[in-house]
């Protein structure tokens, strides 16, 4: 049973929502999800990983939480090769944040499930729970 780390950051609870339904995917493709915030999570459990996920919301002018930030940072460094998906909510903006999180992830040499993130304007709907549980189930592939 393939295991798969989806580590989050939510401001509001929305993004956690989004996070559980990853890990739903996960399960239901045979997989294991071991769903973190990320102040309990440990960046160096990603290194042997073949795919995992990440979610946070977007802070201040669409752009990731200085927390959530800090943790990218280290993922940067040993991402090229790895699968990762992307996902978050936000309030206000058009998603920009999730976009250059993408182009982040990319230039560190990572492939991006669908090649962009899957996002939520404010709470989660049912079609973005829908797209959350089909990225987890990619990452089990």
């Amino acid at each position: 049973m393939k295991e798969v780390y989806v580590i989050y950051w939510s401001s509001t609870g929305n993004t956690q929502e989004m996070a559980e339904a990853v890990g739903e995917g996960i399960k239901e493709a045979g997989g294991s999800a071991v769903v973190l915030e990320v102040s309990a999570a440990d960046a160096s459990k990603l290194k042997e990983a073949e795919s995992f996920a990440l979610g946070a919301s977007a802070a201040g002018a669409e752009e990731l939480d200085p927390e959530m930030d800090d943790f990218v940072t280290q993922v940067e460094s040993f991402a090229s090769g790895k699968t990762i998906g992307l996902f978050g909510s936000y309030d206000w903006g058009d998603g920009e944040w999730m976009r250059q999180w993408v182009s982040r992830m990319e230039a560190a040499g990572a492939s991006v499930v669908n090649g962009e993130g899957c996002i939520a304007n404010l709470e989660p709907d049912e079609a973005a729970r829908e797209q959350c549980k089909a990225l987890g189930r990619e990452l089990v592939k």
